[in-house]
């Protein structure tokens, strides 16, 4: 019994037969060839359109040579060929499920029941996709089939969930860990209010809800967050345009794509770009390309580290008109290059390559091996995969490896593998966390304009989640901001509050947004941003400008003045013409005047009246708790003893 698999299978941009196949589903192509259909006649397969991606190109030819050169090794998989199978998923989540279904059943169009499904046999593991998207559909297809996905470019987050992904794996780092360094560098440079822009995919979405998150806990505002994609209609990315163009942050935080960005700055060039300070991811900060659009300069982000693979510049660079004809990508990548026709009966209108075309005098992303991020992501991956092939099929002994080639090997056993492998290629670590995720390092990059005028890509920093807290982020060298500053722009919706002052938040904006509202008499506040203002104890009082507690002014009439002098004085005369007063009536008390005025009442009053003018002495000197106690109260007693007595 026999059957026919349903559709049509395509044929790979490149393979290679082997004892063990590798797949890999790169975005060689920017896009599909959309075909609205009649049904009236058999579709034709679908169709890759648009100019060929020269990085797309650059990273498949990176796992031909990394494969190469495993087998030319002596050490990993000795007397064992791997071969290759590579898609072209044309940046279409269609085509990425196609490969990927293609990979697992092989390219045979009828198998037999009594037989394995498909007589060329599934790949024991893929490389790819050129995003997390696309990532995200392989993995889902061949995820339940136990083949591992080593995914040089995919960081979403969401990847790391091993429910829904149990056997993906990445040599690039999360987005998770990306988010909490944008979030870093913006709170390192103290902007407060900033603005948001990202791509409308898993990466773009998934990334800036992580980064929005971090950027939360560091206490930074986000004035606007929009997402769009590349090829949304022109209204909506003018749309986003006017947004930045009227917004008051400077400093925007762009999560997004190399075509998103291109496609958002073509827009902004139009009119007279707002200054800006842009704060990029790993996706576009280092494509040159988006350098040239000069009102960006200044621009920071992060990105993988720069390497260097040795040998693979001339890997690449080692081609001939014969070596290309025989590989429909290349032809189409050589003739786009030259302009010109390796075969005359295809295009008319272009000249035929005579054979004198060089490589090597071409400058595009292809050959352009000056930074080697990505492309090293792809290179670690196929070396990951082949060490937990190694690891499967061979054994040590004496420390010779010796491999079988004829082992039964299955996907399930390579994936078992990779959770285990831990080995180091040109200097480089490559191991996997219960995630699937590598260790973070992040280069810190600055765009920074030469003396000749050109932007260049200058590494001003790093990330290591490696190292302890507090020592993981480093800048080391000097930045260049928007328009060529080298001061750092100011991003705040508020100017910090001073001391003296307290934060009042504006009614419905965020809380970076706040007005400073002086302390009022007796209060103050010591420190920036201060969210109240504390009163001064007893003793102290609040200085002009509010910000610290003085001690009270003592203000008292001192023995030494004039008026105390005088008060005195006449205090001393009363008390004496009192007691004066007191002995002539004491003396003559048996007269019949002094009787007739009631001697008794009369003493009484005359010792009133001297405690009256005692007490007035009470109110010079330095005051102290008892005296001022005293003052009042005992003079309110005497004054109204005084008065009873005139009144009796």
């Amino acid at each position: 019994m026999k059957c026919n698999l349903q559709g049509s299978t395509r044929l790979p941009a490149s393979s290679e037969d082997g004892d063990i196949v590798i797949g890999g589903v790169f975005s060689i192509h920017p896009k599909l060839d959309t075909v609205i259909y009649n049904y009236t006649t058999k579709p034709e397969p679908p169709r890759c359109t648009g100019s060929l991606y020269s990085r797309g190109l650059r990273f498949s030819q990176a796992m031909i040579f990394a494969i190469e050169e495993i087998n030319n090794s002596t050490e990993l998989l000795p007397g064992i060929k791997l071969g290759y199978q590579i898609y072209d998923s044309c940046v279409a989540v269609s085509l990425a499920v196609h490969a990927a279904f293609q990979l697992l059943n092989g390219q045979d169009h009828i198998f037999y029941k009594d037989k394995n499904c498909s007589q060329s046999g599934m790949v024991m593991a893929v490389i790819g996709n050129s995003g997390s998207t696309l990532s995200i559909s392989i993995s889902h297809i061949i995820g339940p089939f136990n083949v591992p996905l080593v995914s040089p470019l995919a960081t979403c987050a969401c990847l790391s969930d091993k429910q829904q992904y149990p056997t993906f794996f990445r040599t690039i780092p999360s987005d998770q860990f990306q988010a909490d360094t944008l979030a870093k560098l913006v709170k390192h440079f103290g902007w407060t209010w900033i603005g948001a822009i990202r791509s409308d995919s898993d990466y773009g979405n998934d990334g800036m809800a992580s980064f929005l998150d971090a950027a939360q806990k560091e206490g930074i505002c986000v004035e606007y967050s929009e997402a769009f994609f590349r090829t949304d209609p022109r209204s909506k990315i003018k749309k986003i345009a006017g947004v930045i163009r009227r917004s008051t942050s400077r400093v925007i935080v762009a999560f997004a794509a190399f075509g998103e960005m291109s496609v958002l700055l073509e827009e902004l060039s139009l009119d007279p770009p707002p200054p800006r300070q842009w704060i990029g991811s790993e996706g576009w900060i280092t494509d040159p390309p988006l350098m040239s659009y000069s009102f960006c300069a200044g621009a920071i982000g992060v990105t993988i580290q720069k390497s260097v693979i040795p040998g693979l510049r001339d890997f690449l660079l080692d081609l001939s008109p014969s070596e290309v004809a025989a590989s429909a990508v290349l032809t189409e990548f050589w003739e786009d290059a030259f302009n010109c026709s390796l075969n005359k009966n295809n295009n008319i209108n272009k000249r035929a390559c005579d054979g004198t075309e060089d490589i090597r005098t071409l400058e595009n992303p292809y050959t352009d091996t000056s930074q080697l991020r990505i492309t090293n992501m792809v290179y670690k991956a196929v070396y990951a995969v082949a060490h937990a092939i190694h690891n499967a099929v061979c054994e040590e002994t004496n420390l010779i490896a010796q491999c079988d080639k004829h082992f039964k090997l299955e996907s399930k056993q390579v994936f078992a593998e990779l959770k285990k492998v831990n080995f180091s290629r040109n200097g480089y670590p490559v191991s996997f966390d219960v995630n699937g995720d590598p260790v973070a390092f992040y280069e810190l990059v600055n765009w920074q304009k030469s003396e000749s005028g050109v932007t260049e890509l200058v590494t001003v920093g790093y990330y290591d989640a490696s190292l302890p807290k507090g020592q993981q982020f480093q800048i080391n060298r000097n930045i260049t901001w928007m328009d060529g500053g080298t001061k750092v722009p100011l991003s705040v919706c508020s100017e910090r509050c001073p001391p003296g002052t307290h934060k009042v938040l504006q009614k419905g904006k965020p809380i970076c947004c706040y007005d400073c509202i002086p302390c009022p008499e007796g209060e103050i506040s010591n420190m920036t941003d201060s969210p109240d203002c504390f009163p001064c104890s007893e003793e102290f009082w609040s200085n002009v400008k509010r910000d610290a507690c003085s001690p009270k002014p003592v203000e008292f009439l001192s023995f030494d003045e004039v008026l105390a002098i005088i008060l005195a004085t006449f205090s001393g005369l009363g008390v004496s013409l009192a007691i004066i007063t007191a002995v002539i009536f004491f003396r003559h008390r048996t007269s019949p005047v002094v009787k007739a005025n009631n001697s008794e009442l009369s003493f009484l009053l005359l010792f009133s009246l001297i405690l009256c003018f005692l007490c007035s002495l009470t109110f010079i000197g330095a005051p102290s708790e008892w005296s001022c106690m005293l003052r009042h109260t005992a003079f309110g007693i005497i004054f109204v003893l005084c008065i009873s007595c005139v009144l009796g």
